[in-house]
């Protein structure tokens, strides 16, 4: 190629960066979008996310809770935030993320990324919203589901309720808390594979904070994503036994505010993430 072509790509591309980057973004998104769902490792992934709606299908058939309006929406209120928040999103959230990095370094992969004439700063948001499109998708399609299966089983009454009353309210908080417990999850547990070799105990750490945040004071309760999306859920769950004595009391936070905090910290968390890639040099012999 003669030196005047090469200086028009050269041209071309200082000219119209957005575009080159967007199509880098696109192609890395179909390949790693691609990977995380059909690869091996995703199979105890949708094993955690669809666990519950197939208990609540088989509810449905039997007809447990046929009528029970009531009894369905507490009992979706309560597997809602215990199981899904702090069991299958989180732990499907630290296996997902802590993956996409410490896995390329596993398989001894990474570097032909780093080979490639992409910015790591794109790669870095490549494979978040890979990550986060992936999980959000599985994780939302389980709540949809279980919420059909629950009002489902519940009858006429149920019919009635997800259709004609507060229903389709409900259903819309659960997607979004769903997606905001993905997007918050999934830039802790990136960020933590950056940081540390082993992200697991770091992980273990996490959960223990996002499990018993409540018992902290108020100030210390806001630097936990749970606190957040609890209080985004449209059915609140008192505490119960013990942490009924050690809950302390905090004023809750607006809806309109709660959301972009937890975007906010996600987008922090990111930008620190595309600041550490910049120094990250790779060593397959340290793993």
């Amino acid at each position: 190629m003669s030196s005047a072509a090469i200086g028009q790509v050269r041209k071309s591309l200082s000219d119209a960066p957005w575009q080159l980057w967007g199509s880098q973004l696109m192609a890395l998104l179909r390949i790693e979008i691609r990977k995380n769902f059909w690869r091996r490792r995703s199979i105890w992934i949708y094993l955690l996310a669809f666990v519950p709606s197939a208990l609540f299908g088989a509810a449905a058939i039997s007809g447990l809770y046929r009528g029970k309006v009531s009894d369905s929406t507490e009992i979706l209120a309560y597997t809602f935030q215990v199981f899904y928040l702090h069991v299958s999103i989180f732990f499907a959230c630290m296996g997902m993320f802590t993956w996409l990095f410490r896995g390329e370094v596993v398989e001894k992969s990474l570097h032909y990324y780093f080979l490639t004439p992409m910015r790591r700063e794109l790669l870095i948001v490549g494979k978040f919203l890979a990550g986060f499109i992936t999980t959000a998708a599985v994780f939302s399609s389980s709540v949809f589901l279980s919420f059909a299966f629950v009002y489902t089983g519940a009858g006429k009454a149920g019919q009635d309720f997800a259709f004609h009353g507060a229903g389709l309210g409900h259903l819309t908080a659960y997607l979004w808390v769903t997606v905001l417990a993905c997007l918050g999850y999934g830039a802790i547990f990136l960020a933590l594979s950056l940081v540390f070799k082993n992200p697991i105990l770091p992980g273990v750490a996490v959960l223990l904070w996002e499990t018993f945040h409540a018992v902290a004071p108020p100030l210390l309760q806001k630097l936990s994503v749970t606190f957040y999306l609890k209080q985004l859920c449209p059915v609140t769950i008192p505490p119960e036994g013990i942490m009924a004595l050690f809950t302390v009391t905090t004023e809750p936070v607006s809806p309109w505010l709660a959301v972009p905090g937890l975007i906010v910290l996600a987008i922090a968390i990111l930008v620190f993430a595309c600041m550490r890639i910049r120094k990250t040099e790779i060593s397959y012999l340290a793993d």
